[in-house]
C-alpha cells in the first residue's frame, strides 16, 4: 500500500499547508497535542512558597554569603598587595585578586537564590562546600596561622553541606528525588 492510502485507512485527510505547516491532519503522529495544558503542581509550589522557609535553609545561604563576603574581602587585599607590591608580586596579586573576586559570585549568587528558595541554587551551594574543603585540608596542612582558617572553613563547609542536604532544605527548594512525582 502506498503512504496515501495506509493514511486514508486510518482516517487521516488532506489538510492544506499553512495549519500548523503540516500535509496531514489526524495530528502528530506520537499523539503529542499541540495545545498547552496547565501544569500539575501549580498548587503545590504555590502551598511550598506560602510555607515560612526553614531555618536550615536560611543557615545554609548566610554560611554560603558568608563564604563570598571572605573571597571577596581576601581578593580585594591580594588586588591591594599585588598594586602596592613589587614589579614581580604586581601581575600574580593581580591575577588571583581578580580570580578571588570572580569565585566569590558563586557562592553570593547561590546565598541569593537559596533565600529566594530557588531549586537551581542548591547546586553551586554544594559546589561551592566541596571546593572548600580541599582548601581547608591544604591550610590544615601548614605549619602557621592558616591553621585555625582550616578549621573554621572545614567546619563551615560541612556544617553548610549537611544544612542543603536536609530533606526539609530539600522540599523547600521543591527539588525533588529521582523517580519521585510527588
Amino acid at each position: 500500500m502506498s503512504p496515501r492510502t495506509l493514511r486514508a485507512a486510518r482516517g487521516d485527510t488532506l489538510r492544506p499547508r499553512g495549519a500548523g505547516g503540516r500535509l496531514w491532519g489526524g495530528g502528530y503522529p506520537a499523539g503529542v497535542s499541540s495545545e498547552q495544558k496547565p501544569a500539575k503542581d501549580t498548587a503545590d509550589t504555590t502551598e511550598a512558597v506560602a510555607e515560612p522557609r526553614p531555618r536550615r535553609l536560611t543557615y545554609a545561604a548566610v554560611l554560603a554569603a558568608l563564604e563570598g563576603a571572605a573571597l571577596v574581602v581576601g581578593g580585594l587585599w591580594m588586588l591591594v598587595i599585588g598594586l602596592t607590591g613589587g614589579a614581580s608580586d604586581r601581575k600574580q596579586g593581580v591575577s588571583l585578586g581578580i580570580t578571588l573576586v570572580v569565585l566569590a559570585l558563586l557562592p553570593l549568587l547561590a546565598a541569593r537564590g537559596l533565600l529566594l528558595r530557588r531549586g537551581w541554587s542548591r547546586g553551586p551551594a554544594v559546589i561551592t562546600q566541596l571546593m572548600a574543603l580541599p582548601v581547608a585540608y591544604s591550610l590544615l596542612q601548614a605549619d602557621s596561622m592558616a591553621i585555625p582558617a582550616g578549621i573554621a572553613l572545614a567546619v563551615v563547609a560541612v556544617v553548610a553541606l549537611v544544612l542543603l542536604v536536609n530533606p526539609a532544605t530539600t522540599r523547600a527548594l521543591g527539588i525533588r528525588g529521582p523517580g519521585r512525582s510527588e
